[in-house]
């Protein structure tokens, strides 16, 4: 899940209030017996060999546990970044939530043209169920699109919502053990999901291999292990700094860094928190990453506080576009299977620059 001051988008979002019962039902009526866009057809017709797993499973998860038959052949994503954990096994979902907010005009959507997932996508088209800012998914648009498969599990849907969902089709949650939405480790995010397409080797495997070039990345830059860091972002004119526990805390302490874990007490379960002035010192540490686009990075320069710290002063601040130019900020943010080499490359590359 993103901060952009930018778009405005809302930090923490509440589901709508539960549909009636007679509502949800004549819905899903409604979908069962409605097609799917010509796009989303053609992306689950043409990938359901990809899907082939282990099959059945049952997943644990936050509420409860979900069995699958059959390999899926429809998956709807409700995470924010289920998605692209989805197509990292080779399956393209018929619907997803739209994260980042496409710009107006631009087509196609730039949620399926990030550099780590455009190949994967190719010409495909997934419908927007849901958009970074909505109270909750659309439900009807969902059964519409008759999945066998939905998976929430990068999402901070609760379990009225999941009941609703869980109606429509098989629907896996976010892990068991994870206290709060966006706060599981990325790597028992992707397990999960893994687990979901019957691919949990695969899945471990691939984990595996992110872990190696995160550990790699320590290991080729021991000075990192010297120095304290935080990410955060400018956000509805406040510093905002990511917890230790967000997939960007977890993604700058796993190249080395010592996190500022002081964030997490202030942020009291949520992933991030906006710092009043008297608290900005949670933010004075040796090596500060930046992710913003431009116009709130230069919002953030012209804070005095910001300004005035020691790592500001000694330029060891690394600005990084988050949907904008090479888009560094959204790799990280996002923090999946897809994402993660180039994310480790970039911010590795961004720390030796300052």
């Amino acid at each position: 899940m993103l901060l952009n001051g930018t778009t405005r988008t809302k930090p923490w979002r509440r589901l709508a209030a539960a549909l009636s019962a007679t509502a949800l039902g004549a819905g899903l009526l409604a979908g069962c017996g409605s097609g799917s866009s010509d796009s989303a057809g053609e992306a689950s017709d043409s990938d359901a060999t990809a899907a082939a797993g282990a099959f059945p499973v049952t997943v644990e998860h936050a509420f409860g546990s979900t069995r699958i038959g059959e390999a899926p052949e429809r998956v709807v994503t409700v995470g924010y970044t289920d998605d692209q954990t989805v197509l990292a096994f080779g399956i393209k979902p018929v619907g997803m939530t739209d994260q980042y907010p496409n710009p107006a005009g631009k087509s196609p959507d730039i949620n399926t043209q990030w550099p780590w997932v455009k190949d994967k996508w190719g010409d495909t088209k997934p419908e927007v169920i849901m958009k970074n800012g909505d109270s909750g998914p659309n439900y009807e648009k969902i059964a519409a699109l008759r999945p066998d498969l939905i998976i929430a599990v990068y999402s901070e849907i609760d379990q009225a919502g999941y009941d609703k969902l869980s109606k429509i089709a098989p629907t896996v949650g976010r892990t068991k053990a994870e206290k709060e939405p966006f706060s599981a480790p990325w790597q028992d995010n992707a397990l999960q999901i893994a687990k979901a397409l019957g691919k949990a080797d695969e899945g471990e495997k691939m984990i595996a291999d992110v872990q190696d070039r995160l550990d790699a990345a320590k290991k080729a830059h021991p000075a990192f292990g010297k120095e304290t860091a935080v990410a955060l972002s400018w956000y509805e004119d406040s510093v905002a700094p990511f917890t230790s526990t967000d997939v960007r805390g977890r993604l700058v302490s796993g190249i080395g860094f010592t996190y500022q874990t002081e964030i997490d007490k202030v942020a009291d379960g949520s992933f991030y928190t906006k710092l009043s002035p008297e608290r900005i010192d949670l933010v004075d540490v040796d090596r500060i990453f930046v992710i913003n686009d431009k116009a709130d990075t230069d919002a953030l320069k012209k804070f005095k506080l910001f300004a005035n710290l020691d790592a500001v002063k000694k330029g060891k601040v690394s600005y990084l576009l988050d949907s904008e130019g090479p888009a560094v900020g959204a790799a990280i943010s996002q923090g999946t299977l897809l994402s993660m080499p180039y994310a480790i490359d970039e911010l590795v590359k961004s720390a030796g620059q300052v």
